[in-house]
């Protein structure tokens, strides 16, 4: 017998995805999470703005509490990487394709977020500084843990200015470096780099080693040790499920959705750090609430979600 249809089907178990999940689940809808297993927040060690947590949360126990509650309301959940996206003109519903089946839903929500660039060094090196905090890829989240150490920011123009300015207000000792050779800066950016007292040094950068629990980065200018080191190299938005199916994209290539989530696919729905927006954990979750509500009442004024009185329900559970 085939699969029924779904009323969404969520891609993406980050924050934002998990969060729709609980709210869907508790709507009584009939729901499928298919997650590649690659959220940013499983990156994150310990996470201390976050709220309701005072001592902090490490981003994998975050994400595992968020899968249990929504697996608690009737949530399934799916680790497998979607490939394809598609949506049938006259009937309205999409068929998502992964390496082991497809499932045909109502609607669809993308929560597939985005990837940071890292910098050019060992991987294993990375995945073990950046457990320890000595590489860090969101002041926002933990420029507070740099308060007065020695940190160093690999980037260039004025993105690079940006987030060196930044850190700046949490400690005096900001290097930026380029992340290839000769920094790259308009007049404007290196007057700003010279008011905040900010050193600037020549690259290519290459984090080489960890020692003392310092990050020891090599540049044009020799060795640098730090504290920390914080890639401004930017980030890669996963948008190609949604291009599939005519999904138009803002300026600086997310989603364009409403204030609802919709995007302009007529039952596609987007939320996190795929859209436009602050890329934080709970921002995230904001669009997660926001989109799943949108879902259930866009489904709801297409076919009323009245609820069965319970007798009827047992007796097409039994089949009698």
């Amino acid at each position: 017998m085939d699969d029924p249809v779904l009323d969404c089907l969520i891609i993406g178990g980050g924050p934002a995805g998990l969060t729709a999940a609980i709210y869907l689940a508790r709507f009584h809808l009939d729901i499928l999470v298919v997650d590649g297993g690659k959220s940013r927040a499983s990156w994150i060690p310990c996470t201390r703005n976050h709220a309701g947590f005072p001592d902090g949360i490490s981003g994998e126990e975050l994400l595992e509490r968020m899968r249990t509650q929504a697996q608690k309301y009737g949530a399934k959940i799916a680790t497998e990487h979607v490939t394809k996206l598609e949506r049938d003109e006259e009937t309205g519903l999409f068929t998502v394709t992964w390496g082991s089946g497809c499932r045909t839903a109502k609607s669809v929500l993308l929560a597939t977020g985005v990837s940071n660039r890292q910098p050019p060094m060992d991987e294993e090196l990375h995945d073990d500084a950046l457990a320890r905090g000595l590489i860090r890829y969101c002041p926002i989240c933990d420029g507070y843990e740099v308060t007065d150490k020695k940190v160093g920011v690999i980037g260039d123009d004025s993105h690079g200015v940006a987030e060196a300015i930044f850190i700046r207000s949490y400690t005096a000792d900001v290097t930026l470096i380029a992340p290839d050779a000769a920094l790259n800066l308009k007049a404007e950016d290196r007057e700003k780099l010279e008011r905040a007292g900010i050193d600037c040094v020549d690259g290519p950068a290459h984090a080489v080693a960890i020692a003392d629990n310092c990050i020891v980065v090599d540049t044009a200018e020799g060795h640098h040790t730090f504290d920390s080191v914080y890639p401004a190299l930017g980030s890669d938005t996963h948008t190609q499920l949604g291009e599939m199916v005519g999904a138009k994209l803002a300026d600086d290539g997310c989603y364009l959705c409403d204030d609802h989530q919709r995007t302009s696919v007529e039952g596609l729905y987007a939320a996190g750090d795929v859209v436009h927006g602050l890329d934080q954990i709970s921002h995230a979750m904001g669009e997660g609430g926001v989109a799943a509500t949108s879902i259930r009442n866009d489904l709801c004024a297409k076919q009323p979600l009245w609820r069965e009185p319970a007798e009827k329900m047992e007796e097409a559970e039994t089949g009698s």
